[in-house]
């Protein structure tokens, strides 16, 4: 059976809305549907003051099309962008606050500072890192599967999460088609090249397909991306973060179990200030700083073997020094990476032994001790209680 946007909107309709009052379809709080290999994906408009009460009737909404023969899977968000259905009710007015940094969170004994209080964990995952940067078309991705590749090639059980909704690149780097399976039609398996363990956006709808999403609907896509899927067990799992620091980013900081997070920029001033709003969003949502990495740091002509710094050169390792931060690497503008990044074979599979895959595995190796200097700092700094 083929889903049509009709056939959910008519489900949609024995959903009472807020109150009783009608149906969510005709009091007009549906989003705009969209349908992609069997998943629905939609969100319903609730005032922000009742937001917290409508839990069950998104959750009634979201039963409902999970009920409809061949659909695989529903994606259902509250939004309070606007005011719909009759249903705001009157609540005193207050001063308009500026949001301040959560507190620091205390880590349990001896547990990664990724499993911080009012951030769930994942199961079966030890330890998630991101990777961030301010401004995109820096090489964040193919940095970040590499990377990925590097802490594999170390021998540590690795994943990557593509959270770039609106421009996955996993699919093209890593060279995966395809769909993933499902376990009791619930639970997603992962895609799994070169050893890795892959989810992205990209395996779930057609490449040219726009996603055309409210801010809630792309959380709820990469909570179900995180947290239905059959991650584990990995030592670590590597998020390719959206470029800049909007909404979704500052969401996925303060929601995810982060351990830390690495920066990358290349070494112009003005991919520097998108640079240094990255490192100051994790440092207000107390996500620890594994450091920075300078992308196309210089360019060497392959015919004359003469070196330029195209966009300058050390502008990030001094930005490191300046923070505070640890400086991870340089990594060349080079053709050979992005000809095998195109092919889907990433230089450190598709050349192991050249300089660019050993520059990007020891990368990987200062990301993996500044992780486990983090770690250690946290469970050093928590009390212990002696029964005597």
């Amino acid at each position: 059976m083929t889903v049509t946007k009709e056939i959910v909107v008519e489900r949609l309709k024995t959903v009472n809305g807020p109150d009783f009052s009608g149906n969510i379809v005709d009091l007009g709080l549906v989003s705009d549907i969209f349908i992609a290999d069997g998943k629905v994906f939609f969100s319903i408009t609730v005032p922000a003051a009742r937001a917290q009460e409508m839990e069950p009737l998104r959750a009634a909404a979201e039963r409902v099309v999970k009920a409809i023969p061949g659909v695989n899977g529903a994606v259902v968000a509250l939004t309070a962008e606007k005011k719909g259905g009759g249903m705001e009710a009157p609540v005193p007015q207050k001063p308009a606050l500026r949001p301040a940094p959560a507190p620091a969170a205390r880590p349990a004994p001896h547990a990664p500072a990724s499993q911080s209080q009012g951030k769930r964990g994942v199961p079966g995952i030890a330890s998630i890192i991101a990777v961030a940067s301010g401004k995109g078309g820096v090489g964040k991705s193919t940095t970040a599967v590499n990377i990925a590749l590097g802490l594999a090639a170390n021998g540590l059980k690795v994943g990557v999460l593509d959270a770039d909704i609106y421009g996955p690149s996993m699919p093209k780097l890593l060279g995966i088609h395809g769909r993933p399976e499902t376990v009791d039609g619930k639970i997603l398996k992962p895609m799994q090249k070169y050893g890795l363990k892959v989810m992205s956006m990209g395996f779930l709808v057609d490449e040219e397909t726009p996603m055309i999403w409210r801010g809630p609907m792309v959380m709820s896509a990469l909570t179900q991306m995180l947290r239905e899927v059959e991650w584990g067990p990995l030592d670590v799992l590597v998020v390719d973060m959206p470029p800049g620091t909007g909404d979704a980013q500052l969401t996925m900081a303060q929601q995810v179990p982060l351990a830390g997070a690495v920066i990358v920029s290349t070494p112009q001033d003005l991919a520097l200030i998108d640079a240094r709003k990255g490192l100051n969003m994790f440092k207000k949502v107390d996500v620890p700083l594994l450091g920075i990495v300078e992308n196309m740091s210089y360019f060497i002509a392959p015919d004359t073997g003469a070196r330029y710094d195209i966009f300058g050169h050390g502008g990030a390792r001094r930005e490191a020094e300046r923070l505070g931060v640890t400086f991870l690497g340089e990594v060349p503008l080079e053709m050979g990476i992005r000809e095998s990044s195109d092919a889907g074979t990433p230089v450190t599979v598709a050349r192991p032994d050249s300089a660019q895959a050993q520059t990007y595995r020891a990368i990987a190796s200062k990301v993996w001790e500044r992780l486990q200097e983090e770690q250690g700092a946290a469970a050093a700094a928590t009390p212990t209680i002696v029964f005597e």
